[in-house]
């Protein structure tokens, strides 16, 4: 396993819960890099508002290209409050469907890793 989608909250009702929420995004996902794995961290989908000077994406952009990361990607990881997250109660569907393995902690996952590891040894 390598490719780990990262799912948690992003939107919020207000700029400082999106922002401690896009925090906490990039911190575990940040976590999950240093432990060699290649996450992906829709967190960091902001540089793309930035530079949309036109103002031509639209949120469905950001769900269809999401949707393209997690279907290549080997696992899901669940994070902070995503049951209450639109966005990441969909893409736990779609990982269920397309029996892309979820966790829901960095612990679970590495066991499950290093299970897998060993079990290919044996």
């Amino acid at each position: 396993m390598k490719r780990i989608y990262i799912a948690g909250p992003y939107s919020a009702d207000n700029v400082m819960d999106v922002l401690r929420n896009i925090r906490e995004g990039i911190k575990i996902s940040t976590e999950v890099f240093k432990l060699g794995y290649s996450p992906f961290s829709p967190w960091l989908d902001f540089h793309f508002v930035l530079m949309d000077i036109g103002n031509e994406l639209k949120l469905e952009d950001f769900y269809r290209y999401s949707i393209d990361w997690l279907a290549v990607s080997d696992a899901i990881l669940m994070t902070g409050d995503w049951q209450n997250s639109k966005g990441s109660a969909k893409e736990w569907e779609y990982a269920k469907k397309n029996n892309i393995p979820v966790f829901y902690s960095i612990g679970e996952l590495i066991k499950s890793d290093i299970e897998n590891k060993l079990n290919n040894i044996c």
